[in-house]
């Protein structure tokens, strides 16, 4: 079975703008060495079209570009040139606090990095009680993406709540519940199972308020007993235990850039 060619992207009306630099390194090289494959591989991404830089695309192999500078697309996705840039995934551990360090000795995200040479920061918060996901990075344009609301980039939570719940919770959460600070909403609810009492659900939304999750729900009549976030964006915590944290892949990186719409 013949496989279908990656669509092209669309790419921004404007002038034309030669991105050539001749004194900088071949764009197929550029490509290799960010892990897209051989150098081969790399020169048929090239001519078939499939490679954008600075916005314009490219498919003449002599193509030369400064990778600290050039902003390098394909089929879409952002290759992250910088090697120095870091990205770790933290599955935060209970009664951690979400900073990087603790005037007061408490335990915080700094503890889990020690060995870490770059200057990382956390990407949003989770509350002291709260578990999961946390990214650590040195990519300021991406945090400041990922944490703004104007690009609504989805958090997902797993909340054991008390029970038992009626029919219509979910509905009343996604058309909103009133807060102090104004109406939360979710974008999506599911019962994930129920037991005598209690029962966990998963939650998506993209508010990033303080305490948002346990918020709304103890609005709504079922305060929170354990909350874990398990996703933002693309990112997955997966198996990755408490305390432990892992590298994101290349492709991973380039999903979370496409989320924040870099």
């Amino acid at each position: 079975m013949r496989r279908a060619r990656p669509q092209q992207p669309p790419l921004p009306s404007g002038p034309v703008v030669d991105v050539h630099d001749p004194d900088g390194v071949r764009l197929q090289k550029v490509l290799a060495q960010a892990g897209l494959g051989s150098r081969r591989a790399c020169e048929e991404l090239i001519t078939a079209g499939r490679v954008t830089v600075d916005g314009q695309r490219v498919s003449e192999l002599g193509v030369r570009i400064d990778p600290r500078r050039s902003v390098v697309h394909v089929d879409g996705m952002r290759v992250q040139l910088d090697d120095s840039l870091v990205y770790l995934v933290l599955n935060k551990p209970l009664g951690v606090l979400s900073a990087m360090s603790d005037p007061q000795g408490r335990p915080c995200l700094g503890d889990f990095v020690t060995d870490r040479e770059e200057r990382l920061f956390h990407v949003g918060r989770l509350d002291a009680d709260t578990e999961g996901l946390i990214l650590l990075t040195n990519d300021g344009d991406l945090a400041n993406r990922l944490t703004h609301p104007s690009y609504e980039v989805p958090k997902v939570y797993l909340a054991e709540v008390a029970g038992p719940l009626p029919r219509d919770l979910g509905r009343r959460l996604r058309e909103g519940v009133e807060l102090d600070d104004g109406l939360g909403t979710v974008d999506s609810f599911k019962v994930v199972d129920a037991r005598p009492g209690k029962a966990l659900i998963e939650i998506v939304l993209h508010d990033g308020r303080n305490r948002i999750v346990r918020r709304l729900l103890e609005a709504a009549g079922h305060p929170v007993l354990q909350l874990v976030r398990t996703r933002i964006g693309p990112l997955k915590l997966g198996d990755v235990r408490p305390g432990r944290t892992r590298v994101l892949g290349k492709p991973e990186v380039a999903s979370l850039m496409a989320a924040a719409g870099l």
